[in-house]
């Protein structure tokens, strides 16, 4: 029986998660849930899954949480709260494997803990990786323990590494659906809406990670995760534009094979890949081969989605430049989602912030985290003095 926390378990991934436990009560078990702001989810969960461990965002949330357990008489489960909680739910001596899914930097000190704890981790927060995976695949050899990309693209990948040693891998390709302005031609982004850029054409995610999807810069982040998980160059990632999204990652070899994954696009795949590598078990989810009929694919255009050039930049940079990027587009992309700024506007302030950022590598995650709350402090004025200059812009969706 494999014991897991959850790190973001209200979220699509923490979810899809519980999803596959649900299905297979026999090998899994829940026994940590973070939660984040969500109380009611979080008191849905802990009522079903019943964790030894659940963690609120605030100390306010998680009384709350406590207050609401109480009343339904549910007991046995130790309520935490803040950073320290999660460092504390990741690291539980009943937890053996962490599904690191909070968006953003805030399951970072985590996820690091507990791959200095010898916890397995499955990986599905990009900005751990982009922001401290220098730090965090380090630590991971250091513990003999691997690393297991949720990521659809990188669980690809690791599947199509399986047929070959790293030695004879000439490229890793990465496909991209395009997003919704694949098509669209750059001179009309400066009028783009929110709504528009949140109608992604085959993934239900979450409105950053949509928007990113948007300008590319999820792509970005995922060549920088390539770089950090499978040991790599930015040369030897590239990215390739499949509007079909059939193939999630192909792995090319020296002699000119080409190992391509492909299969349904739901996330509870991956990440029963993850929860259950080395081996492979039975699933239900099926992909139908008469859907296989024409594939598509062709190069980015990096001037019409600088967001990915930024990227291959900051990759080849490391250190604080990708602390930088991800901070400052995480600002940027809330700033365009509230009418703040333009969609043509978010690169030009990621990159701002990344040439402000003090180049060199980062030795401690308190470094990460100094060099993640400067770059969001630049970007932050850098919207400034934008908000300053122009009125509000009207937006579909807050």
């Amino acid at each position: 029986m494999k014991r897991i926390a959850i790190l973001g378990s209200t979220g699509s991934i923490g979810r899809s998660t519980l999803s596959v436990v649900e299905s297979y009560p026999d090998r899994f078990q829940v026994a940590a849930l973070a939660a984040g702001k969500n109380v009611s989810a979080a008191f849905e969960q802990v009522e079903r899954w019943r964790p030894r461990v659940a963690a609120m965002g605030s100390e306010a949330d998680a009384e709350i949480l406590r207050s609401r357990l109480s009343r339904a008489g549910i007991s046995g489960t130790d309520v935490v709260h803040g950073p320290a909680g999660l460092v504390h739910l990741a690291t539980h001596t009943d937890v053996d494997f962490v599904v690191s899914a909070i968006v953003g930097v805030a399951g970072l000190e985590a996820t690091y803990e507990a791959v200095k704890a010898g916890k397995t981790i499955g990986v599905a927060n990009k900005e751990c990786l982009v922001a401290a995976g220098e730090l965090i695949t380090a630590e991971a050899r250091r513990q003999g323990k691997p690393l297991l990309p949720i990521d659809s693209e990188h669980n690809a990948v690791h599947q199509c590494l399986r047929g070959g040693r790293m030695e004879e891998v000439e490229r890793i390709w990465l496909t991209a659906s395009g997003g919704p302005f694949l098509n669209t031609p750059q001179s009309d982004f400066s009028s783009i809406t929110v709504e528009q850029a949140l109608n992604h054409p085959t993934w239900k995610m979450g409105k950053r990670i949509t928007i990113d999807s948007a300008t590319l810069m999820n792509k970005g982040f995922e060549v920088i995760e390539a770089c950090r998980l499978f040991h790599v160059p930015p040369a030897k990632v590239q990215v390739m534009v499949h509007p079909q999204s059939t193939i999630h990652s192909m792995v090319e070899f020296v002699d000119g094979s080409i190992l391509a994954q492909f299969s349904v696009t739901d996330m509870r795949l991956p990440i029963l890949y993850a929860l259950t590598y080395p081996e492979r078990i039975h699933s239900a989810l099926r992909y139908p081969l008469s859907s296989l009929r024409h594939l598509d694919f062709s190069p980015p255009d990096m001037n019409k989605f600088p967001c990915l050039r930024l990227a291959y930049e900051a990759a080849e940079a490391g250190g604080a430049r990708t602390v930088a990027l991800n901070a400052a587009d995480e600002v940027a992309v809330a700033a365009f989602l509230e009418g703040s700024i333009g969609f043509n506007e978010i690169p030009e302030i990621i990159e701002d912030a990344v040439l402000a950022s003090n180049p060199g590598k980062l030795e401690s995650i308190a470094k990460v985290l100094e060099a993640d709350a400067e770059g969001r402090r630049y970007a932050q004025e850098r919207i400034l003095r934008i908000k300053k200059s122009v009125s509000p812009r009207a937006t579909s969706v807050v």
